[in-house]
């Protein structure tokens, strides 16, 4: 599984796809602008949302949950890079955030 740092997805810039897996309410409370919220709830089913082409980035609050998301899209053919440290080592670095 291939994995990056928010550091090195921030460099990215806003053309990154980044995929939220966490659920609604984490989402609604704070988010990266820009991301797509595919809960991992639901994941599986929602997987036609996921882009097919280019790299997905996918991200959770701290690695766990966008691990296992990302291994399943490499499962299906997917580019897909886990974020690790999540949206709290995201925020926790400074980098751009959305709030409720």
């Amino acid at each position: 599984m291939k994995s990056i740092s928010v550091q090195d997805l921030a460099a990215l810039g806003d053309t990154a796809e980044i995929v939220d897996v966490r659920e609604d309410d984490e989402y609604a409370e704070i988010r990266v602008p820009g991301a797509r919220s595919i809960p991992l709830s639901r994941f599986a089913q929602s997987l036609p949302e996921v882009p097919a082409s280019g790299t997905v980035y996918v991200m959770c609050a701290a690695g766990g949950r966008s691990a296992q998301a990302t291994v399943y899209l490499e499962d299906q053919g997917y580019d897909a890079v886990n974020v690790t440290g999540g949206i709290i080592e995201w925020d926790r670095n400074g980098h751009p955030v959305n709030r409720g």
